[in-house]
């Protein structure tokens, strides 16, 4: 039986994705940060195992370590799909430095530490028998494309994408692969959580008021009628088990105009689509 560690495994794509393999056989543990939240995962499916996995606290990733190690029996851990991350709207020049950077502490910092904890279960540990396992790390479309008013975000998924390509070319020596899964809209609660968190709007006396409600309304539509979560949790599983993976997936809707063109298009243009966009006049 193959054995998976999946962080933010609450909700969402985690919660899809646990879900996905548990019912295909995995030995799933999903880590949650609080201990109503694993007695709902228990619920929505008995074959998945909660652990306590808050990627910001060193002794929970510590004692998860431990609890998975024990449960493997000598065998290598098949793959940890690092999933945990929050997004906060704001303008960078005007978005409080504590707010940023806790993007940073779950986002970035958190990944590192759950990578490097879990490397050698992975295969870095080649006392352990089995095949080396994968890193699959979900970050966005704002991973490549960087966003107005999600700025703390899209700083953190390039610097993901950055870690985990570094991981892929450093880890090779031990057969363990580091995949990016870069979704667009998808329709999880993190965009709920962030219409709460915003929701007294602290940049209501700004210049950018009015550009940031616009942006608002467009994001959360879109994480609204975006992807399913198990759209992504196809794409991750796939990650997990093809021969020969990709180094990096792109699972987003309408891909052609909400990723590939702004990707290939000149910047400057790309900059004057969001400026129209979002009633944003240059002066």
């Amino acid at each position: 039986m193959k054995t998976v560690v999946i962080t933010g495994a609450s909700t969402g794509i985690g919660l899809a994705t646990a879900k996905r393999l548990a019912g295909n056989g995995w030995q799933v543990f999903a880590g949650v940060r609080k201990d109503a939240d694993g007695a709902a995962l228990v619920d929505a499916d008995a074959r998945i195992k909660p652990i306590l996995l808050d990627v910001t606290d060193p002794d929970q990733v510590d004692a998860a370590v431990e609890t998975v190690r024990a449960a493997l029996e000598g065998q290598k851990l098949a793959g940890l799909v690092n999933n945990a991350g929050i997004a906060n709207m704001g303008p960078l020049a005007l978005q409080p430095l504590d707010q940023f950077q806790s993007h940073f502490d779950v986002n970035v910092f958190g990944l590192l530490r759950a990578s490097q904890a879990f490397a050698p279960l992975l295969g870095m540990d080649e006392s352990l028998a089995g095949k080396p396992g994968r890193i699959v790390k979900i970050t966005s479309v704002g991973g490549k494309l960087a966003s107005p008013f999600l700025g703390a975000n899209t700083a953190t998924t390039h610097a993901e994408e950055s870690i985990t390509a570094s991981l892929r070319r450093e880890l090779v020596i031990f057969g363990i692969d580091a995949i990016a899964v870069g979704p667009g809209a998808v329709r999880t609660p993190i965009w709920d959580k962030a219409e709460r968190d915003n929701s007294s709007n602290p940049y209501a006396n700004s210049p950018l008021a009015k550009p940031i409600e616009k942006f608002s309304e467009t994001m959360l539509e879109g994480g609204r009628t975006g992807l399913e979560p198990d759209e992504i949790a196809d794409v991750i599983e796939t990650a997990l088990t093809a021969s020969k993976p990709k180094a990096r997936y792109a699972p987003v809707p309408d891909k052609l105009t909400n990723f590939t063109l702004p990707m290939l298009l000149p910047k400057r243009f790309v900059d004057s689509f969001f400026w129209k966009r979002f009633g944003m006049e240059p002066k």
